[in-house]
């Protein structure tokens, strides 16, 4: 494969990589400028961020299937087009609800994407390079993370928060730009058929999962995730007698690949509320505007696209799972940081928890991804790109229900009000120390998930 090809990939990577995560961090700055426009209460306003990463987890493993069948490149390219036509209605919402119908169809947009950042880059890179290569893709992510904020508090600031969406038309048109120059299509399961039985089962199991999440601690909330666990299972049951499955679930009798899909999956849901909840103390607890919040909120994103490719390219050299497993151990403590927050932490304080937060996750997150990829053989990229993507959001929304819901128990369906503003920083505290404590699990997930031949 000509060098040519393999830096258009890599620029490819890094735009696409950036675009999802750059959506979701910039949104949650904007949070408190939309309540006020819509008169939204705390838990719709927490769906703004959550149906978007929905709808990531329902469409990235059918997604990342169907780029194994019908190609990489072509799905990718259509996930362009879709996030940017629906950037560019989301900008034009004239209610709360009209916004998270949009969303849907942005993580659509999205699934189609993110599923393929990993597989394209798996396909170009032989195994002695993949880890900077995966290194240099993941630093659009962290970018996305970083001028998310910075943008984000910018934007909603002086131009309203409906530029943050038509910002990311313009960013999607470089992208369409940008992948039409990619030569060359990876298609190495063309002609096996889609599960669409599995793909519907997944859906709908993920779908009552979080809505229950959301929904507690009310009985309704208990049967949605009981019926989500139930459908998971069927989900594995029926997938172990598919010819062709939506997922693969011989994949998981590999133990590296699902122990570091689960460290995955656990880091991601420890990392998500940060920008969320911390961006809700800045403004309301803090007082501080949507363009300051957001400098603050830049330390960890800039932390993470520092040492991403360097941890990359450690994890070509050291074994992966031991860089990744520091990773996780700094997360932990970083988010113990964030575990004492009250009306009088200091500014210093935070960003002191986000630096520690930002190298955690840089050591963990390309390490983790060079592990994942390298232990499935070549057919499989796609399949297990996507599925480590859609551990990350299912991590993502696991952590997001968890805050949703702790401030549900704390709180209720209710306006951030000073009257109230005690009540949010303890359930904020609770939702600190629960991630900290799942990220010392994860640590050895990530400790336990030895090297073994690929699978299946």
């Amino acid at each position: 494969m000509s060098s040519t090809n393999k830096n258009y990939a890599l620029i490819v990577a890094v735009i696409a990589s950036f675009l999802t995560p750059f959506m979701a961090s910039s949104i949650n700055i904007a949070l408190p400028t939309i309540a006020l426009e819509f008169k939204a209460n705390a838990v719709l306003l927490g769906w703004v961020p959550t149906v978007y990463l929905l709808s990531l987890a329902v469409f990235l493993v059918p997604f990342g299937r169907i780029a194994d069948i019908y190609g990489r490149k072509k799905i990718f390219t259509y996930g362009i087009i879709i996030f940017t036509i629906s950037s560019l209605i989301a900008g034009f919402s004239v209610s709360t609800e009209m916004l998270l119908i949009i969303r849907v169809f942005q993580g659509l947009g999205a699934a189609m994407i993110f599923g393929n950042v990993a597989a394209i880059i798996a396909s170009l890179f032989p195994p002695g390079e993949r880890g900077r290569a995966l290194g240099i893709s993941v630093t659009g992510v962290f970018l996305g993370l970083f001028l998310g904020p910075v943008l984000g508090g910018f934007l909603t600031q002086n131009l309203g928060w409906r530029s943050i969406f038509f910002l990311n038309v313009i960013l999607g048109l470089l992208s369409t730009l940008a992948v039409l120059r990619l030569k060359g299509e990876w298609t190495e399961a063309h002609g096996e058929k889609f599960d669409y039985l599995g793909s519907l089962l997944l859906g709908l199991s993920l779908v009552a999962l979080m809505y229950g999440l959301s929904l507690l601690p009310g009985w309704y909330g208990f049967y949605l995730i009981l019926g989500g666990i139930l459908g998971l299972i069927t989900f594995f049951l029926v997938e172990k007698r598919m010819a062709s499955p939506v997922l693969d679930v011989n994949l998981f009798k590999n133990r590296t690949f699902t122990l570091h899909n689960l460290a995955a999956l656990i880091n991601y849901c420890a990392g998500v509320p940060i920008v969320f909840v911390l961006s809700l103390f800045l403004q309301y607890i803090k007082d501080l505007d949507p363009q300051t919040t957001g400098m603050v909120m830049a330390v960890q994103p800039v932390m993470m696209a520092f040492f991403s490719p360097l941890a990359g390219k450690l994890s070509d050299r050291v074994e992966p799972r031991l860089v990744a497993s520091a990773g996780m151990a700094l997360t932990a403590l970083g988010l113990a940081f964030l575990a004492f927050l009250s009306r009088y932490t200091s500014l210093a304080w935070i960003v002191s928890g986000l630096v520690i937060l930002g190298l955690g996750f840089a050591l963990f997150s390309s390490p983790n991804t060079n592990v994942i990829i390298s232990s499935v053989t070549k057919k499989y990229y796609g399949v297990a790109s996507a599925t480590l993507s859609t551990m990350r959001v299912l991590g993502q929304m696991s952590g997001m229900g968890l805050a949703l819901f702790t401030l549900a128990l704390f709180m209720g369906n209710v306006s951030i009000l000073p009257e109230n503003y005690d009540h949010f920083l303890l359930s904020a505290r609770i939702s600190f120390a629960i991630f900290s404590f799942m990220s010392l699990v994860g640590i050895l997930a990530s400790l336990y998930g030895q090297n073994e031949n690929k699978t299946p």
